[in-house]
């Protein structure tokens, strides 16, 4: 069945057209990658189909009473207000249930009749107690009893511990807002999913997770991503937007490069051949028209009529121009780069870390990873000189020369040109050298004339580049280098980091980036680190084999504790014997999702260790007996409090 159509769309601003022809349909279920470059018209297209943007041509079709859901990059947060009666407040909590505002309306009816109940008489009693009874149904029905605990563990899963659910609003960053506002359309769960940029914000654990749920998901969902990972386990259509046009591959994101390869090789073949005869019948037209005989007239016309009545191959346009560009070496450092001791950094009322040590030598490639809030950016900013440790110390090695890359920016001029900001930075240079080196990153024409404060984000980050690259240097030290990047240009900033022949530190959550580029990993803790000497893959292995001996040891643990908990639900249901048949169900479901989670977990570090494919399908299936786990828990636990 078609969830979601387009026929036609196109939007333009003034006379530039930014989308034309957009035509592509979705069955339901379909899960569907929007790509393309920074500036393509991945944001228009979704805005057109929420409607916010009406389309200059073409229609969207939607399918009858399917709910649509989206999430914009760093939404801003659209607070929502309840009844006075109602749950809904300006709290995390409260927000999270205002995506259900049918059931808080319900909730506090049914409060409210209770209340009334206390008092009435005859016929009131009679109307009211009828009216308990229909509404009450209803509610359950509609997910009534479970709603506030989806809520909460959407909370949880996206990085809100308790602590964080009666917390006002105005006290939260951008970054958890958008988050909250991701938690709570995942919460209501729309049939037509919308996200752009959902992983901004997210530390690695949460992005892991947030991929498994939506790769679970069972509904159409539309998602703009620069993370390569993320896509390939994700979807599995792909929507590639290039020069104003769009094309729909049957494939994930890996999948979709080979083919539009493959496409753009057959095309450029096709465009080839037919000039080839194109050229093959003009020199006989010509030929025969310098006879310019009758029957030579008439053989060159025929001639000509064969070149007209050609369906005309175009020829493929080149792919949109990426940035190029490579990094300047300040020769060899000491083999010595550098030496953490026993780092420690808290703020006020926040511990970030202690007791961090690790030693970094000549041509590691060091990434930095962690939860978010353990503290990676400022160490970063500890090791580059932006801000001073507790206690602890650092040592740079003999002959280091520092490249520092920060991801917030702050080291460009609001108020200067993009010309004058690298032109200043560098005054030695020509102009014709700065133009060049701004061309390298796609500033061309009156784009140098911009001031810095009208830039996007990837033109923000480009610039920081271009800025990096005419320095020389022999250490890199790179906080988030891959944020606000599209992958053409990620794809070109891997390709230089792996051809400098420096060292490299840096905090990425790209896990794309982390793969290619790592030959150890630092994992902050709260008392220390990971030092891992391999890459992201193998890192998460070995993690996984840590956990998993845990996991063993609890396990052995477990009988005793089930035992209590069956013996507590016994002696409930005793007491309330209309709700023992459902535990018991419950119980038994538990148990044997806990075991097929457990056979799941032995086979992925046993005989499927070595299958990738038989691995992945265990992981699937992983994410998805969790997410039942997660939800029998939630109900075990309202069957107790109730």
């Amino acid at each position: 069945m078609i969830s979601i159509s387009t026929s036609n769309l196109a939007y333009r601003v003034g006379a530039r057209d930014i989308l034309s022809d957009v035509t592509f349909s979705l069955e339901e279920g379909d899960h569907l990658a929007i790509v393309g470059v920074n500036g393509s018209g991945k944001s228009t297209l979704m805005r057109m189909i929420t409607g916010e943007y009406t389309p200059d041509e073409g229609a969207v079709f939607i399918a009858k009473d399917k709910t649509v859901g989206m999430l914009e990059q760093d939404d801003a947060f659209n607070l929502l207000r309840g009844d006075p009666d109602s749950p809904i407040d300006e709290t995390v909590l409260g927000q999270m249930y205002a995506a259900f505002p049918e059931l808080c309306r319900m909730e506090a009816r049914l409060a409210q009749i209770e209340r009334e109940l206390q008092t009435a008489q005859g016929e009131t009693l009679t109307r009211l107690s009828s009216e308990f009874a229909t509404l009450n149904t209803r509610f359950a029905a509609d997910g009534g009893l479970h709603y506030k605990s989806r809520c909460k563990s959407f909370l949880v899963r996206l990085g809100f511990a308790e602590t964080f659910h009666g917390m006002p609003i105005e006290k939260l960053s951008g970054g958890q807002r958008t988050r909250l506002a991701l938690a709570r359309l995942l919460s209501r769960e729309p049939d037509i999913l919308l996200l752009d940029e959902p992983t901004n914000h997210l530390d690695m654990d949460t992005m892991i997770w947030l991929e498994g749920h939506l790769a679970s998901y069972k509904k159409t969902l539309l998602l703009v991503s620069h993370d390569r990972y993320f896509l390939d386990r994700v979807t599995n259509k792909t929507l590639d937007i290039e020069h104003g046009k769009a094309t729909l591959y049957k494939a994930s994101y890996s999948g979709f490069l080979k083919l539009k390869e493959e496409h753009r090789a057959a095309m450029e073949k096709k465009y080839e051949i037919q000039q080839k005869e194109i050229a093959r019948l003009e020199a006989y037209i010509a030929q025969q028209r310098q006879w310019n005989r009758e029957r030579n007239i008439i053989a060159a016309e025929s001639r000509e009529k064969a070149i007209d009545r050609m369906e005309k191959v175009e020829r493929p346009m080149d792919a949109p121009k990426a940035i190029r560009f490579a990094f300047n070496d300040a020769g060899e450092s000491g083999n010595d780069v550098l030496s953490v001791r026993k780092l420690e950094k808290a703020f006020p009322g926040k511990e970030l870390f202690k007791n961090l040590s690790f030693e970094v030598k000549k041509r590691d490639h060091v990434l930095i990873l962690g939860p978010n809030g353990c503290g990676k950016s400022t160490l970063i900013k500890i090791l580059v000189g932006k801000m001073a440790p507790d206690a602890g110390k650092i040592e740079f090695g003999y002959n280091v020369s520092i490249g520092y890359y920060d991801q917030e920016n702050q080291n460009l001029d609001p108020k200067k040109t993009v010309l004058a900001e690298l032109w200043d930075a560098y005054p030695a240079l020509t102009q014709t050298e700065v133009r060049n080196t701004l061309a390298l990153f796609l500033f061309r024409g009156d784009d140098i004339e911009k001031t810095v404060s009208v830039l996007s984000g990837g033109e923000r980050a480009r610039l920081t580049l271009a800025k990096l690259i005419l320095s020389k240097m022999n250490v890199l030290i790179l906080d988030e280098p891959t944020n606000h990047l599209d992958i053409q240009s990620r794809e070109a900033l891997e390709n230089a980091l792996s051809a400098f022949d420096g060292t490299i530190i840096a905090v990425s959550h790209d896990r794309y980036f982390i793969e290619k580029l790592a030959t150890r990993i630092v994992a902050i803790s709260a008392d220390g680190c990971d030092d891992f000497r391999g890459g992201y893959d193998a890192y998460v292995q070995w993690k996984n084999r840590m956990a998993a001996g845990t996991a063993q040891a609890v396990e052995e643990e477990k009988p005793s504790s089930q035992k209590e908990e069956y013996l507590a639900r016994k002696q409930e249901a005793a007491r309330l014997r209309q709700r023992e048949k459902r535990k018991v169900t419950i119980a038994a479901e538990i148990e044997a999702t806990e075991k097929r989670l457990a056979e799941i977990q032995d086979e992925l570090f046993g005989d499927a260790a070595s299958d990738y494919k038989r691995a992945a399908e265990l992981d699937d299936e992983r994410i998805t007996v969790e997410d039942r786990l997660m939800q029998l828990y939630e109900e075990e636990e309202e069957l107790k409090g109730e």
